[in-house]
């Protein structure tokens, strides 16, 4: 679980550095003129449509805890952190508990 969670961040992370250059590229060669562009579409594949998927079922229980913010860097930072803490940490724990009650 915390695999697929990390690698949906690690896409985001690529996916949102490559537009930001894309972006500045497209604002330096414009200088600055138009006030708004429009975003690429994006290309997903069918594994980068699974990983995703996957992930925001995993991190769908923590929705409500980033439900006001509206930047997505904070969004899927910390949906991806809870859900490490979570799944990572909880889960071990309480596997470590059952192991040794039993």
């Amino acid at each position: 679980m915390c695999l697929i969670v990390l690698a949906s961040f690690v896409i985001f992370v690529v996916n949102q550095t490559s537009a930001a250059s894309t972006h500045q590229q497209k604002e330096v060669r414009e200088g600055s003129v138009s006030g708004s562009s429009a975003s690429s579409p994006k290309h997903e594949g069918t594994l980068h449509k699974t990983i995703d998927e996957a992930a925001d079922t995993l991190t769908s229980p923590f929705a409500d805890i980033v439900s006001g913010s509206s930047s997505q860097w904070v969004i899927h930072g910390v949906r991806t952190l809870v859900a490490l803490l979570v799944y990572g940490f909880g889960l071990s724990f309480l596997s470590r508990v059952i192991r040794v009650r039993v």
